[in-house]
């Protein structure tokens, strides 16, 4: 039975946030649909179905998509150099897969402030953003393959594979190869945050050791007043929306999630798919919690795949127990929400 629900056993007023999307999918229907709270407290404008917010993170396992319908099509191999794309100071050896499973030993540093205004946007340089961190990170934090070790950076190159390998622009080859095959409207998943109004306010928890880190991690101009017990971060994009840039609705997600769960995706075939979900190998044969676009955790035992995204006045993740044939996600307009736990109570219920 589909269901959508406005606010299920007051469930917005025992969580510390402003404004919520649930969803429980299997891969047919919606089992579960929890819209809460405010997109904009200070203007009392609610949360709704429509409302988006900003992915952060979560875009990884869209640019991981991408990449791998690239390998099918024969136009990338996933032992193809970087190099082979685009030049870095980090030396031979890192491939494209290292990128996908990070493995790449490309640094990671806080990429909190890697954002730009969104009134900047139409003239931002994403290629010239993404030399400049290339030439103040210069050095690899270990060799190729030799251990896991997350990197915003890799995948900000893989936007540069896709880019190569297809002759377009990242964000319209996912809108043209990923989204419209799934038929996601642009006003439910891209890389735009909408000029109708429907875009929530990010907020960052008054009480929180970020807030008290605020100037140290987060520019001046995205700081906006307090509104209650949280203060308002101005809206921005991120300067590489291959590592984080999408921004979307629990619904728009929730559609990329079914096609997960299909016995036949219609974005690759199954092989190509399957590269999403196996955990991948050090150089040394050391297993890591990570396949070529999903990270892997269990909840009392059932396996899950999952991907969280978070920064700067946002927090979500989504996950999906392929066991089950179940999706969840879960996006929130507060920074430091624990979507985690949140979905680790939440998603039980469909699990029994």
């Amino acid at each position: 039975m589909d269901r959508e629900r406005t606010n299920p056993d007051g469930l917005i007023t025992r969580v510390s946030v402003p404004g919520l999307q649930y969803l429980a999918l299997d891969r047919d229907r919606t089992l579960l649909e929890y819209t809460g709270g405010w997109a904009d407290i200070r203007h009392r404008v609610p949360m709704t179905g429509d409302t988006t917010m900003m992915a952060y993170s979560m875009s990884k396992t869209v640019t991981a998509v991408a990449v791998l319908q690239l390998v099918a099509a024969g136009k990338v191999a996933l032992n193809d150099p970087i190099e082979r794309f685009h030049s870095t100071p980090y030396g031979p050896g890192i491939t494209v897969r290292h990128l996908l499973a990070h493995l790449s030993g490309i640094p990671n540093p806080i990429p909190l402030r890697w954002v730009h205004a969104a009134a900047q946007h139409a003239g931002f340089d994403e290629h010239a953003a993404l030399e400049a961190e290339l030439r103040a990170h210069p050095r690899a934090a270990t060799a190729p393959g030799a251990k896991y070790r997350y990197s915003n950076i890799g995948y900000w190159l893989l936007g540069r594979v896709v880019e190569r390998a297809s002759g377009q622009s990242f964000a319209s080859y996912v809108a043209e190869r990923v989204f419209a095959p799934l038929e996601i409207a642009p006003a439910a998943l891209g890389y735009a945050i909408p000029e109708s109004g429907h875009h929530a306010h990010g907020y960052l928890e008054k009480y929180s050791f970020l807030n008290l880190a605020k100037r140290l991690l987060i520019d001046r101009q995205f700081i906006g007043e307090y509104e209650g017990p949280w203060l308002r971060i101005e809206p921005h994009y991120l300067n590489g929306p291959a590592f984080g840039g999408l921004v979307g609705t629990a619904r728009g997600f929730g559609a990329f999630l079914q096609d997960q769960l299909r016995p036949r995706s219609v974005l690759f075939d199954n092989p190509a798919r399957e590269l999403l979900y196996t955990p991948q190998r050090t150089r040394t044969g050391r297993v890591v919690p990570m396949g070529l676009g999903w990270h892997l955790a269990d909840l009392d035992g059932i396996p899950f795949f999952y991907k969280e995204g978070g920064g700067g006045g946002f927090h979500c993740e989504m996950r999906v127990y392929r066991v089950n044939r179940i999706a969840t996600v879960v996006m929130t307009n507060a920074t430091v929400f624990d979507v985690k736990r949140f979905l680790n109570s939440q998603d039980r219920q469909f699990l029994r």
